[in-house]
């Protein structure tokens, strides 16, 4: 790992503290350090709510009265590229100009509008040197909800369902207890970091899933229930700045969103000791479907899948 990664990483970590509050502003961490002087860190911050100061603006305001002289031989670490247009606040990329730092290090180029490489060329047009791409796939990951909306003008959509060793979602049509209290906690973490939750009627007049989040802390993401009389409206979403979207549904309002591709991550719990002799099959996954990450808890497991083809 090269010397911009570590600093680089610290910027994620420090990021990821705006999960909830940032909404609908990206996460974004950064850090000033002094690489002449063994790498010392002397500011650090992440945008901590959405209309409140940026991660940049708040490195800035970290650092020591006494370290303030050494910002002209100072890196600055930012995980998303510093803004350059008026919003709730003034552009960061002016006030890293104004601070007179050496070098800014970027993980990532913001595709907001506003943005999209201006913070970046105005940085290099005040004789800034400026790296561009550092851990830039972490870096897009952290708010591929954000870039996702922006670009497609849709929310990001998680596909997610459990099912039985033998692939059921149900035992003969009845609704049956997959997951673990453990996974079931951390289905209700998920709901809690994500805007919006859909099931179908079906489900909904069967099961009468209160899609709250009652085992985590946190908000309860916005209930929705679609049938063919009232179909999902994804530019009303848009218009409403639902980022992001859980599908809970039965097979079919899975596989509604499988046949047109529009998903961006699924999520399958598989209860590896349970089995029934008949019931729902669950969706068969698409072939643009990648594995991304796997975990086991207890006879639990949890497989996420990304979208090869986004």
């Amino acid at each position: 790992m090269t010397i911009d990664e570590q600093y680089m990483r610290r910027c994620l970590q420090l990021a990821a503290n705006g999960r909830q509050d940032a909404k609908p502003n990206p996460m974004v961490g950064a850090v000033i350090c002094l690489p002449g002087q063994d790498g010392r860190i002397i500011g650090e911050g992440y945008h901590v709510r959405c209309g409140e100061g940026h991660a940049e603006v708040n490195a800035f305001a970290s650092v020591r009265a006494e370290d303030e002289p050494l910002l002209g031989e100072a890196t600055m670490y930012v995980s998303l590229e510093p803004c350059s247009h008026y919003g709730k606040t003034p552009p960061c990329a002016d006030l890293i100009i104004k601070k007179g730092v050496r070098r800014v290090v970027v993980g990532c180029q913001d595709e907001f509008a506003e943005v999209q490489g201006r913070g970046i060329r105005k940085l290099r047009d005040a004789g800034i040197d400026v790296t561009v791409g550092v851990l830039e796939r972490e870096c897009r990951a952290l708010n591929r909800r954000f870039f996702t909306f922006h670009r497609l003008h849709r929310p990001y959509i998680i596909l997610k369902w459990a099912q039985t060793a033998n692939g059921f979602i149900d035992d003969h049509g009845r609704a049956l207890a997959i997951s673990s209290p453990f996974t079931q906690m951390l289905a209700h973490k998920l709901r809690a970091e994500e805007d919006a939750i859909l099931v179908g009627r079906v489900t909904d007049e069967r099961e009468h899933p209160q899609l709250s989040v009652r085992h985590w802390a946190g908000p309860s993401p916005k209930r929705l229930v679609v049938d063919r009389q009232h179909p999902l409206d994804l530019e009303s979403l848009y218009h409403q700045n639902v980022q992001s979207l859980i599908v809970e549904g039965g097979r079919r309002t899975l596989e509604s969103f499988l046949l047109r591709g529009l998903w961006d991550e699924i999520r399958v719990e598989t209860n590896l000791g349970l089995t029934v002799s008949d019931g729902t099959r669950a969706p068969q996954l698409p072939a643009t479907a990648v594995v991304a990450s796997t975990a086991r808890y207890g006879d639990n497991s949890i497989v996420s899948y990304e979208h090869l083809m986004k």
